[in-house]
Formats: C-alpha cells, structure tokens, sequence
C-alpha cells in the first residue's frame, strides 16, 4: 500500500510511505526517482542489515527497528527486528517497509504536519531515531528479567528451564548490540546534516543503549558461570555424601561377606557368641571410622 505522507510543495520535498509493496509499487517508485529496479526490488530481503550507500544522486539506507512481535525466544536479527529501507534525494524520500509501523504516523503528525523536517536529512534523522530507541524498553525489560532470575539460582535448588531463558536473554541482547554498532554509520553520515545538537544527543543515546546490552550479555555470562558453579557444587556434596555412606558400608559388607561363606571348617562358625561378636565388631568399625571422620573435619 503506497501512501503520501508529505505532499511535495515548492523549495520542499515529498514522503511516500510503501507498506508491504507489491513488484508493480517498487517498479513504478524506481521508475518515477529514478532508481535502479534490481536495487529497489532488493530492498525487502530480510537479512539485510544496517547500512547506507549513495546511488547515484540518491542515497540509499537500511535501518533496523526493534519487532513488537519479537517473541522471547527469539534469537536472530530477522526474528527480533524488522527492517525499514529508506531511498531518499534532495526533494523526495521514499520509506518501504513490510509491517507497518506507528511511529511512522505519529512523526508525520508531530513533525512534519506542523513543518519541523524542513529537509530529507531532519526527516531521516528522526525516523533514524525512533528505530534505535525501539530498543530501549526491551533493554529495560532483559535488565528485570536478569534481577529475577538471580535469586532463583542462589535460593531455588531446582530451576528448570533456567539456561534455556538465559540463553535467549544473550541472545537478543547480543543482537541489539550488533545492530546499534552497526547502525553508527549511519549517524556518522548525518553529521554535518543535521543539528550538532541532535547529532549529540543520538550519539548519547547510541552509548547509552550500547553500554546496557554489553552489560546484559556480561550479567547473562556471569550467572551462568556462577549456575554452573553451583550445580556444580551441589554434585559435589551428593557425592560427598554417598561417599560417605559406602565408606561405612564397605568394611561391613567384607565382614558380612567373611562370616556368610558356607565352609564346613571355619572359625567362629558354631562359636555360641558369634552372632554377638559380629555385631559388635561390625558397630565398632562403624563408630572408628565416624570419630575418624569427625576428626578430619569431613562430616
């Protein structure tokens, strides 16, 4: 569905908004601006990533916005972002995109209605904006899921499921991490373009996102270690603890296993206190090697 957004005016441009574009609509916007079809018919692949590329006296920009229905599990960047192409010159600028996308309503409404995007640069920086802040509230979100999973692994002994979330956590915040390093090409190519001020202010917006998925990753690794850790050790104190058992176990087992053999001719076998001595024995041999380990500091 093709839509116009901004009607073009003298000395100012026009925004064409494309979504889920049939071949004929990407065929007739080449045609119309002049742009290469192959170009403009490939520009709906979905592994394409962030970047920008001049063609011709156009330029051409693939950003990437977070997907509001990104499930959690997922874990690739088609998966957790969707992609918006941007095509734009000095009088016209062209969004083609397959889901729609409301912020792209509420900028025409705030911004460029009123005539604050005097240029395609005000209104590709603004767009450009609202996608790398699409990932800041899921950041948001991974930090609150990392604060309640912590205590699970320290006070709950049986967490199921537990890697399988951390897992996806890293995941989706390794790849808002790959795509907001990528997209700063793109801010680097407004500057100059735009307002040192809004240039700046993306740029601590750029840092600001960056450092929380790198510290999400770090959290994600570091619970998982301290998981591993700890499973680890609670191994340890059930082998510890059936260790123990067959220490006792196994001298009474050689003494039940020496006085249950069948010969005829064996000590002690028709002795009238046998029965007594064997017990005896057998709670001796218990209770030294308990004080032993009492001793050793093992139990």
């Amino acid at each position: 569905m093709t839509e116009v957004l901004k009607e073009k005016a003298e000395g100012s441009y026009e925004w064409i908004d494309i979504t889920a574009p049939t071949k004929e609509e990407l065929n007739l916007m080449a045609s119309r601006y002049g742009l290469p079809a192959s170009q403009v018919e490939d520009c709906l692949q979905p592994e394409h990533l962030p970047k920008h590329e001049v063609i011709g006296d156009s330029l051409f920009v693939i950003l990437r916005t977070f997907s509001i229905n990104a499930s959690d599990e997922a874990d690739t960047i088609q998966e957790v972002t969707d992609k918006i192409a941007v095509f734009f010159g000095e009088n016209f600028i062209v969004t083609v995109h397959r889901p729609p996308f409301a912020f792209l309503t509420q900028i025409k409404k705030d911004l460029v209605d009123p005539g604050k995007c005097g240029t395609p640069f005000h209104l590709l920086f603004h767009i450009f904006a609202h996608s790398v802040l699409s990932f800041d509230a899921p950041l948001t979100k991974l930090v609150a899921d990392i604060d309640q999973y912590e205590p699970k692994i320290f006070l709950e002994k049986k967490t199921p499921g537990l890697l399988k979330d951390l897992y996806y956590i890293k995941r989706r915040a390794s790849v808002m991490d790959t795509i907001i390093e990528m997209s700063k090409t793109i801010h680097e190519s407004l500057k100059g373009k735009i307002s040192a001020q809004q240039y700046n202010h993306l740029k601590d917006d750029f840092l600001r996102l960056q450092t929380s998925t790198r510290q999400v990753v770090d959290n994600v690794t570091n619970l998982l270690n301290i998981y591993i850790s700890l499973s680890s050790q609670r191994t340890g104190e059930v082998m510890r603890v059936l260790t123990v058992f067959s220490v006792f176990f196994m001298p009474l087992t050689f003494i039940a296993g020496i006085y249950g053999m069948n010969f005829d001719v064996m000590p002690e076998l028709r002795w009238q206190y046998g029965y007594v001595w064997s017990i005896v024995l057998m709670t001796s041999v218990t209770l030294s090697i308990y004080l032993w380990f009492r001793r050793k500091g093992w139990m």
